[in-house]
């Protein structure tokens, strides 16, 4: 069968509605049917095709559909303009079908094959569902069905037949299946609806057909509207003979065109041509091409001058040439590099990070004493706002080339980094050597910014495997892009990527690399970052100096700790952009003409306090804990609460948290009661009671083992009736003997909680080794407690309350 697409696209809509879940909708009464309102096409019974739905409502009737594997009734809507449709806009006679296939698409668009099956009638429209269902009539299929068919009937199923075959032979490109399938067909009813759903009709006569239920009428209308259509394939036809010889003849002025040029050339006109040839030629003479590209290029160029000046083979040869003439082919001396300069421009750029510039120090400081050494591939890898890609900036600067980036966020097809290859129309080289002929250099700096985030390779191959010869210095001299078609030297170009977190980069790739980490800032590096940088920038993009506007040290640490949790800085440059552009309202309105903002005054500003007194305010009953988490986007705090409740001893889990979180719970669980005795807490009611572990966000996911202490001592705390200390967060991992075990990310979790206010951390012993690279001031700040076994986390965090107030239970 012949499939025609289908479109009920809402161009104004937005994400793809939610399937719904089993249970949510009523049921459907078995003499109703499930409704969609088509905008442009009418389906016949027999007829497969494919159906594109975009609105909510129809989304969610085709969900429905597959979900309750029910038929589906699709009908035509008067209006193709309407978004909105009700009964009275709608033809009320339509065709069941079956889902054959549902896929869900992008763009807000999902896809579904659907086989019609019976012409039904509407008799009444139900209300409340998300979509339209409606009680319906199925009309019966006529006599032919049964084998027997009447005289008149069979003449016309042989007419109709006999049309059909040669308008199929007459359609050009037509597959030759078609015409067998029409000649096998028995049923006459099926033949006029598989010829319908085949015209090329308004919709309106399409619908006619198939509210005609008496099948010699239907027949008759098909025949007529088939006859039509043969008379205008038949006039095609010839049109389109007539057009080959009218194109035989253009190809014979092609020719006589070409020699008339020829003649011209010796007559010394249509120098024009000549003359850009000529240039061209130069071009790639200068452009210091190794000897294998050169003779490639001069073989094309000849190719290129023997075509005809308006060939459009010829224009596309002409683009790959230009393409390769103005690629940096020379080997060009690098910029020196100069350490001390290197070193000053750094600091000026970027405060703190010690340890990053050491690093790009030693890197450049090999590259001057080794240029044709094969140098590393730098990945600075850190939450968003830290600095990555204006450090690749500096280091730009310092060395003396020039800066591109490519943005690798969502690419997911290798053509962007290798191009397309020249047989396509409009094809181009990939990003690396666009990039290359921006710059008009070979010693550039080259940032692929957000490497994590490449999109899955598909079938458009996969762009983290063509980034494997880019990224390896002992392949990347030879790099072949696919529309040049020749090897490109990339090893004198100083490549830097940049990432978020290094799980989703692909192994292979990730081992081409060396991972330098970018912590978060703490809050003294922040007040400096927004005393040298942010306040500076802002100033200037709002039009305003230094001399009209002053923030006090003290108003931009209430903003750092009151209104910004972030491990960047971006986050801050906002808040630090609100209370600017608030002043140059006050002096543009003419009122003053400075402005001083104080810590006073950012709540007029910024509004109330964000985080101020959260984790005292959450920790201050029995069963909450702080807890501390390592995101791709820097360290964070999280609480974990639990609660008591008459039950049976079952262990209730919410919070959206992985596989391993939920065992870090039940392993908690297990070990507060082998030691219930030890913590003054009755085992026998614990079997009276369920436990209920929560960790708020709960739209957010969560894994890891790293919350088994935090949990430990939540369940602890809401079992003793004791409290956690609200300035105390913790990590660590749990064994069943009550062994707190290392967890990763400990930089990044000590920052969170500095942050947060806290000040005593408790992690794993073992652990201990990593806080050399937690920076200074928050070695300063905070006081570190190490765990070797839970106990120890009991004699530090819990203390009685002020006032208890055991939970009362209920009696059995």
């Amino acid at each position: 069968m012949t499939k025609l697409l289908a479109q009920d696209q809402d161009k104004t809509s937005g994400a793809p509605a939610e399937k719904p879940r089993a249970g949510a909708l009523k049921p459907i009464p078995e003499d109703a049917l499930i409704l969609i309102p088509m905008r442009n096409t009418v389906l016949f019974p027999g007829v497969i095709t494919p159906v594109t739905v975009g609105r909510p409502s129809s989304i969610a009737a085709a969900q429905e559909a597959v979900r309750s594997e029910r038929k589906v009734g699709f009908v035509l809507q008067r209006d193709a303009q309407k978004n909105e449709v009700t009964p009275d806009d709608l033809y009320w006679v339509g065709t069941a079908g079956q889902v054959v296939r549902y896929i869900t698409g992008g763009e807000g668009a999902h896809h579904m094959v659907v086989q019609g099956q019976n012409r039904f009638r509407a008799i009444e429209f139900l209300p409340g569902w998300p979509f339209l269902v409606a009680r319906v009539q199925y009309i019966e299929k006529p006599e032919e069905q049964e084998g027997k068919l009447t005289p008149d009937i069979e003449a016309r199923f042989l007419q109709l037949k006999a049309q059909a075959v040669e308008a199929i032979q007459l359609l050009p490109n037509a597959p030759e299946e078609l015409a067998v399938v029409v000649q096998g067909l028995t049923s006459p009813g099926l033949l006029a609806d598989m010829v319908a759903n085949l015209l090329d009709v308004k919709l309106e006569e399409k619908q006619r057909l198939l509210e005609t239920f008496d099948l010699p009428t239907r027949l008759d209308r098909v025949l007529a509207m088939l006859s039509e259509r043969v008379g205008v394939l038949r006039i095609s036809k010839e049109i389109g003979e007539k057009t080959k010889k009218e194109f035989d003849e253009r190809q014979r002025e092609h020719v006589l065109r070409e020699q008339m040029r020829q003649i011209q050339k010796e007559l010394g006109e249509g120098e024009d041509t000549g003359a850009e040839l000529a240039e061209l030629k130069k071009q790639i003479e200068d452009a210091g091409m190794p000897e294998d590209v050169h003779k490639h290029a001069t073989k094309e160029l000849k190719r290129l001058q023997r075509m005809g000046e308006g060939s459009a083979e010829g224009s596309m040869l002409r683009t790959y040439l230009e393409w390769l003439a103005e690629l940096p082919w020379k080997d060009a001396p690098a910029p020196e590099i100069d350490i001390a300069k290197a070193r000053q421009i750094l600091d000026e750029d970027h405060y703190g990070l010690d340890k990053i510039k050491r690093r790009i120090l030693e890197h450049l400081a090999v590259r001057k004493l080794n240029p044709t050494g094969k140098s590393p591939i730098l990945c600075f890898v850190g939450p968003p706002g830290v600095g990555k890609t204006s450090l690749g900036q500096s280091i730009a600067r310092a060395t003396g080339r020039k800066f591109q980036r490519i943005a690798l966020g969502g690419v997911h097809d290798e053509a962007e980094i290798r191009g397309h290859r020249r047989t396509y129309i409009g094809a181009l080289p990939g990003n690396v050597i666009q990039a290359l002929r921006r710059a008009e250099s070979k010693n550039i700096v080259l940032m692929f910014d957000e490497i994590d985030k490449l999109g899955q390779g598909g079938f458009h191959g996969d762009p983290s495997s063509a980034l494997l010869e880019v990224l390896d210095p002992e392949q990347n001299s030879h790099f072949r892009d696919n529309y040049l078609g020749v090897d490109f030297d990339l090893s004198k170009v100083m490549f830097i990527t940049t990432a978020n977190m290094l799980d989703t980069i692909p192994g292979p790739l990730r081992d081409r690399m060396e991972v330098i980490q970018l912590p978060g800032y703490t809050e003294e590096e922040k007040l400096q970052i927004a005393r040298k940088y942010l306040v500076k920038r802002q100033l200037e993009r709002n039009g305003l100096s230094e001399e009209r506007l002053e923030i006090t040290d003290e108003a931009i640490q209430s903003v750092i700790h009151d209104y910004t949790r972030e491990a960047g800085v971006r986050n801050l440059e906002r808040e630090i952009g609100a209370i600017v552009r608030s002043a140059a309202v006050k002096i543009a309105e003419g009122n003053v003409d400075k402005v001083r903002v104080d810590k006073a005054d950012l709540q007029e500003i910024l509004g109330p306090s964000r985080f101020e007194g959260e984790i005292a305010q959450r920790t201050s009953v029995p069963g909450v804990a702080t807890g501390l988490a390592w995101t791709p986007v820097g360290g964070d705090i999280l609480f974990i609460e639990a609660s008591r409740t008459p039950g049976n001893g079952k262990l209730i889990l919410t919070g959206q948290l992985g596989d391993v979180m939920k065992e870090s719970a039940q392993a908690a669980l297990t070990l507060v009661k082998s030691r219930a005795e030890g913590l003054g807490i009755d085992a026998a009611s614990l079997e009276k009671s369920d436990i209920h572990v929560h960790v708020p966000a709960g739209a957010i996911p969560k894994d890891g083992p790293s919350a088994g202490v935090a949990m430990f001592m939540a369940l602890t705390s809401l079992l003793t009736n004791r409290v956690v200390r609200n300035d105390t967060a913790m990590t660590g991992e749990i064994s069943l003997r009550g062994l707190v075990l290392p967890v990763g990310g400990i930089k990044e979790k000590v920052l969170a909680a500095m942050r947060a206010g806290i000040t005593t951390v408790m992690l794993p012993k073992r652990n201990q080794k990593d806080l050399q690279d937690v920076p200074e001031e928050a070695s300063r700040k905070l006081q570190f407690v190490p765990l070797e076994t839970v106990d120890d986390a009991v004699r530090t965090a819990l203390v009685e309350r002020t006032a208890p107030k055991p939970e009362p239970m209920l009696a059995d």
